[in-house]
């Protein structure tokens, strides 16, 4: 049985948490020791930019067009997690006509590439997905081992994770797990709660929410089946992992 080491995290509406969730999971991962490396295909918010600081140059949707020769490498910046383990994020930061060329068949075909890349160099790859609202985003869904739907626990976040698993079939992909944010959705096989620390200059949020932490373990253990607890809980304060697991 293979174990699986890349995971798409799909955002099924604007603002259900997918870009602060992959963050907290790839900081998380390398708590453990784990390099984790975190593709960009939110071409149109660009929020996993906000995430890194320092150069942007090439982007990722750079490295799918006008930079398409050079390594993944070029395209990583170091994230400061002070974890045993390294993050590396390739954010997208362009204007919208290179938006517009990243998003086309090609474009998909060779961010299918860039994630076989670096599963080369990385643990895990982890890929920040909107919506299936682009090529590469259909890409990813269709080379990573598991999809996570991202959906809010609320009326709308219910309906579009329907939407979005007949979606993903229809471009054969499978979704192996639904987590809902902000509160429980009933079909829900990870439940990640609010927290307190909201805004970017927080993240990672687990390191001061126990209970928070024990979710992003939850989802650690669903998508890759590894156990974050020992981790996470360098306090002792942790709360229960299968809490916020439901099936």
């Amino acid at each position: 049985m293979t174990v699986p080491t890349t995971a798409a995290l799909v955002g099924t509406t604007g603002g259900a948490g997918a870009t602060r969730l992959t963050f907290e999971l790839a900081t998380a991962l390398a708590a453990d020791g784990r390099d984790v490396a975190i593709l960009d295909t939110s071409f149109a918010t660009q929020g996993l930019s906000d995430y890194v600081a320092g150069d942007l140059s090439p982007d990722a949707t750079a490295l799918l067009t006008d930079a398409a020769d050079e390594p993944l490498g070029a395209g990583l910046v170091d994230v400061d997690t002070d974890t045993d383990g390294r993050v590396a994020a390739c954010p997208a930061d362009a204007p919208f006509e290179r938006l517009a060329r990243a998003m086309t068949s090609g474009a998909a075909q060779a961010f299918e590439g860039r994630i076989e890349e670096a599963t080369d160099e990385f643990d895990h790859v982890l890929v920040d997905a909107p919506l299936f609202a682009s090529n590469p985003a259909i890409g990813a869904a269709t080379t990573c081992d598991h999809v996570a739907l991202v959906a809010p626990a609320t009326d709308r976040g219910a309906d579009a994770v329907g939407r979005l698993t007949a979606r993903a079939s229809d471009v054969g992909a499978d979704v192996d797990a639904v987590i809902s944010t902000f509160g429980a959705l009933d079909d829900a096989d990870v439940v990640v709660p609010e927290t307190d620390a909201g805004g970017v200059a927080d993240a990672p949020a687990w390191r001061d929410d126990a209970e928070f932490a024990a979710s992003v373990a939850a989802v650690a253990s669903v998508l890759f089946d590894i156990d974050l607890a020992d981790a996470l809980d360098s306090g002792g304060v942790l709360s229960s992992v299968s809490e916020f697991v439901t099936k």
